[in-house]
């Protein structure tokens, strides 16, 4: 099992603290920072109580494609709507997919900033949004305690958790692979004209679902690629 945390743009020291408390009490020590506001700081350290070593293996990097490379499966957090709908589970459903997927390699759970939450541009590398439904009277989740929900929830799944049923013919395609497919799939869709690089609303968004959640393993992600690449060649040819 390899369960990955992901913080992006904490604004409160105290809650990456509080954060990796709420990670040690349930086993999961894989916690990664993207951009924090202020880390190293006394007050997360303060706020760990015990669990101070996660913060020491903390990876601490610039941007959430970093953070997420080498995962084959991202659950994004998030309590507001978006103008394209995502796939969607809430905490329990969420954390036994990700029991699932950790069979295959790499999954991470991803949190946004305490005030805006994830952006667009965040979800779009997620292959799922995970919401924790809360009392419509009073909807505000700290950053801490949604963690702690989902661990809680993880730790649950992997006592319930059963041999996976379906063994695939290759490992499922890292978001590192796929984002390199993805800029070759525009790139493509561009010199063919089908993409307006100057207008291309939700296109490239819409694809990027669509083949989330077809959740290509390495092997189909290689034949796409190769596809892309006699296109390629052909419009090279007829040029």
């Amino acid at each position: 099992m390899s369960i990955r945390i992901v913080l992006v743009g904490t604004t409160h020291p105290g809650n990456i603290g509080a954060s990796a408390r709420a990670m040690k009490n349930m086993g999961i020590t894989d916690l990664a920072l993207v951009a924090p506001h202020h880390f190293p700081d006394k007050e997360a350290t303060a706020r760990a109580s015990g669990a101070v070593d996660i913060l020491e293996n903390a990876t601490v990097v610039d941007s959430l494609e970093e953070a997420i490379e080498d995962c084959v499966y991202v659950a994004g957090a998030s309590a507001r709507s978006r103008s394209i709908n995502w796939p969607s589970m809430d905490a329990r459903d969420c954390a036994a997919r990700l029991m699932r997927e950790s069979q295959q390699g790499t999954v991470a759970a991803i949190f946004g900033p305490e005030q805006s939450g994830l952006s667009n541009a965040h979800i779009d590398h997620c292959h799922t949004l995970l919401t924790i439904p809360t009392d419509p009277g009073f909807s505000s989740l700290n950053l801490a305690m949604a963690v702690q929900v989902l661990t809680y929830e993880l730790r649950a799944a992997r006592i319930a958790a059963r041999p996976p049923e379906y063994e695939p013919d290759a490992p499922p395609a890292t978001s590192e692979e796929l984002e390199h497919f993805y800029a070759h799939l525009e790139q493509v869709l561009t010199d063919a004209h089908f993409l307006d690089p100057n207008n291309p609303r939700h296109l490239m968004r819409r694809l990027r679902r669509l083949f989330i959640r077809a959740m290509p393993d390495q092997n189909e992600l290689n034949i796409l690629r190769g596809i892309l690449a006699a296109v390629d060649r052909k419009d090279a040819a007829d040029g």
